[in-house]
C-alpha cells in the first residue's frame, strides 16, 4: 500500500489509476495535515511507500518528509513534483528520499513503476 500525497486532486486521480494498474493500491491524500492526521489516527496502518509532492499549500513536501521521518523512520519516500531546486533536493534526499521524478511522468512512466515496485520488495521492520 503507498500513500499518495499532491495537492492536485487530478495527480492524485491519476497516480492511483497507474499503480492499480500494476496491481499496486494506494491511498491519496490532497493535504500534509490531514495524511498526518490519517498517521496519529491509525498508528498500526502499514505503508509501504509514500509519494509525496514538494509544493503543497500548509505543510509542504519537505515538512512533511521531516514529520515522517520522526514517525515512521523506515518509510520510504518517493518526491513527485513540478519544479525542485537544488538546494531542496539536496535536504530531501539528506532525509531520506529515495527517489525524485518530475510532473508529469509522460516520459518517465515506467521508470517511476520500477521505482515503486523495487521500493516495495525493500524489506523495512517497522515503516
Amino acid at each position: 500500500m503507498i500513500a499518495v500525497i499532491d495537492d492536485d486532486v487530478s495527480v492524485c486521480r491519476a497516480i492511483k489509476r497507474l499503480v492499480w494498474t500494476h496491481g499496486i493500491k494506494a491511498e491519496t491524500f490532497t493535504s500534509g495535515i490531514d495524511f498526518i492526521a490519517m498517521l496519529e489516527a491509525l498508528p498500526s496502518l502499514k505503508l509501504d511507500c509514500v509519494v509525496l509532492d514538494m509544493q503543497m499549500p500548509g505543510l509542504d513536501g519537505l515538512e512533511l518528509q521531516t514529520r515522517l521521518a520522526a514517525m515512521r523512520p523506515r518509510l520510504p519516500v518517493v518526491f513527485l513534483t513540478a519544479s525542485i531546486t537544488a538546494t531542496a533536493r539536496k535536504r530531501a534526499l539528506a532525509g531520506g528520499a529515495v527517489a525524485f521524478f518530475r510532473k508529469p511522468l509522460d516520459r518517465e512512466i515506467d521508470n517511476f513503476v520500477k521505482t515503486l515496485r523495487a521500493v516495495l520488495e525493500m524489506e523495512r521492520p517497522d515503516a
